[in-house]
């Protein structure tokens, strides 16, 4: 699309969020009086008033230094992304009690004080940076600010920035109006026009959320079509990126909290886009992204827990907004139940397009509904997933295929999750705490990121390697009532010169009580030296019987095995999440006594 017929499709008073200040007006005050928006709004108000009685911290030096004394991420983002929740929390309390003052000073001073911040950048992003570099080269024909960079969180920002001042501007001193236009060009507009940025021919979250917020703002603020048409120019070719980061069957392999990051953006952007050119430019058009779309209502295993497959937390909630938008759009979309709705402190990111929309896209008039039943085999992306349900409960299995260098890759192929009456059993431990390893070549040595905290073998005390040639062959894929089987060949995972086949086959017996059969096959050219089955399980109460180990939390599930052939030892695997949280798990490492050339092991997952 070259810039004329991207400018010629453009509206310059196309509406964005409220056709005028008087509508805008009256959707607050009658979502206010509506019972069905009471809860939504009171979890506002109740940090409005605690964060009125909280000093703003500020981003300084010893914070910003932190990252490269000691890899260290968590002190200066606690205090940044707290500023960010103030802006949001302050922002929508101007908007729901806009005679009261001290929330309009308060937004302000907090506009000021993020204007004021040297980077909107994470210092985890700026790595061999403009603003990290110690090289002074200044001139009076240049502008310093051409070499700023752009991440995830400077791109949102300016997007917050932009929508909250076209939302609050009559409460807002004309000279913060103008603070908010001068930063966001000099630091986002400016250097996006002028310089190519890595992401925006990445296939993942940056793509969309850095482009998709650059975007938006610029739709917010920049009046010249022509202009306008110059950034969306740019914008369109990184939102095409990153959906060529999907495959055809629209799992995201990043898992369901950058499906809800990267794939929100996206919808934000482009209902934006959307009105703007009066839908002459609608981006959800495309059968790959509804696909996308649906990938929430396939992933969740029961309630709130979800398939947590590579950097992805195992519980999740689910933006209502985006939701009820989506199921707009698409008629087969799910709306998922009000109870799984994520509140409003559920964002440790404090983040502004989400939270706004979570409100003004909320629609109580529409039906909501548990998870549904049924099995889906994801072909492109070799997911598996099952959720059956029965009278006796709701029981859960997935696993997986894929290659060993996937988005926030884990070295995980033939893994699997278990779960019975919203409890895990087997387990994903999911996204560790980000720090400067986490992201270098040490990734793998992270218990959650190699294939030493995932259930799969071990073999002659080697675990998988990651790159895209370590790939599983999907040797069989089949649904039915009573049984599904998920069979595949994960032998490329290993580096083991001996290994010569490897083969694991799931059988999911769908009985009122499921049981799930796995069984593992190996083949070597010569004796393996040693084959140890690991399953990695949470912190239950756990006791060996003959023959057998029972893991009992609410519910009971019943692991047997051929004592005359594997010997069983629990050990605890200490586990910092992504939050920093220490969490205690086991593994189940089942030894092979005799290995031989031709050797065979199974288990039986047996709920009771």
């Amino acid at each position: 699309m070259i810039s004329n017929d991207l400018n010629n499709l453009l509206v310059s008073d196309a509406s964005l969020l409220f056709s005028s200040t008087k509508e805008k007006a009256k959707w607050w005050r009658d979502a206010s009086t509506n019972p069905e928006f009471t809860l939504l709004f009171e979890e506002i108000r109740v940090e409005g008033e605690r964060l009125l009685q909280e000093e703003e911290q500020e981003l300084n030096y010893s914070l910003f230094r932190l990252f490269k004394e000691n890899g260290s991420r968590l002190e200066f983002e606690k205090v940044y992304f707290q500023k960010r929740h103030r802006l949001t929390t302050f922002a929508i309390m101007v908007l729901l009690e806009s005679e009261n003052k001290e929330y309009a000073a308060a937004l302000e001073n907090t506009i000021w004080s993020i204007c004021n911040e040297y980077s909107w950048c994470l210092p985890a992003h700026l790595k061999n940076s403009f603003e990290t570099s110690t090289s002074i080269s200044c001139s009076l024909e240049r502008h310093s600010f051409e070499h700023y960079s752009i991440d995830l969180f400077s791109a949102e920002t300016a997007f917050a920035l932009a929508e909250i001042l076209k939302l609050t501007e009559e409460f807002l001193d004309p000279l913060i109006r103008k603070r908010i236009y001068v930063e966001v060009y000099k630091r986002v507009f400016h250097p996006f026009h002028t310089t190519k940025y890595e992401w925006e021919t990445q296939e993942h979250n940056w793509a969309a959320v850095c482009a998709g917020s650059i975007g938006a703002a610029a739709m917010h603020l920049i009046q010249d079509s022509k202009e306008l048409s110059v950034i969306l120019e740019k914008v369109l070719p990184a939102m095409e990126c990153y959906l060529k980061g999907f495959n055809d069957d629209g799992v995201c392999l990043e898992g369901f909290g950058y499906w809800q990051y990267g794939f929100g953006y996206y919808v934000y952007f482009a209902d934006l886009l959307k009105k703007k050119t009066v839908g002459k430019l609608d981006l959800f058009t495309s059968e790959k992204v509804h696909k996308i779309a649906l990938f929430q209502q396939r992933c969740f295993l029961s309630e709130n827990l979800v398939v947590n497959f590579s950097d992805a937390n195992p519980t999740a909630s689910v933006f209502l907004g985006l939701s009820h938008y989506l199921s707009k759009v698409y008629k087969d979309f799910e709306i998922p139940e009000r109870k799984l709705r994520a509140s409003f402190t559920a964002d440790h990111c404090g983040r502004w397009a989400p939270a706004i929309r979570n409100l003004i896209w909320f629609d109580e008039t529409l039906p909501e509904k548990p998870w549904g039943n049924g099995s889906s085999y994801f072909k492109d992306s070799q997911w598996f997933i099952s959720r059956h349900q029965t009278k006796l409960g709701s029981f859960s299995f997935a696993a997986k295929g894929g290659n060993n260098n996937e988005p926030h890759n884990h070295n995980d192929i033939g893994h699997f999750i278990l779960q019975g009456n919203n409890e895990v059993f087997l387990k994903d431990l999911g996204s560790g705490l980000y720090n400067k390893d986490y992201f270098s070549e040490k990734r793998y040595t992270f218990l959650c990121n190699g294939s030493q905290g995932h259930s799969v073998p071990i073999i002659n005390h080697q675990f998988q390697e990651n790159g895209s040639s370590r790939e599983a062959g999907i040797l069989r894929a089949d649904v039915s009532s009573e049984e599904d089987v998920f069979e595949l060949d994960f032998s490329k995972a290993y580096e083991v010169e001996i290994l010569q086949g490897l083969t694991r086959k799931f059988s999911w017996v769908k009985k009122d009580l499921p049981k799930l059969i796995v069984e593992d096959t190996y083949s070597f050219s010569d004796q393996p030296v040693s084959i140890m089955e690991r399953f990695i399980t949470p912190a239950l109460k756990i006791t060996e019987e003959n023959n057998e180990v029972i893991l009992e939390g609410k519910q009971r599930l019943r692991i047997q095995y051929d004592s005359r052939l594997l010997y069983l030892e629990v050990k605890r695997l200490n586990f910092i999440n992504h939050f920093g949280n220490i969490e205690e798990n086991f593994a189940l490492d089942f030894t092979l006594l005799n290995p031989v050339k031709e050797s065979k092991v199974e288990f039986v997952f047996q709920f009771e």
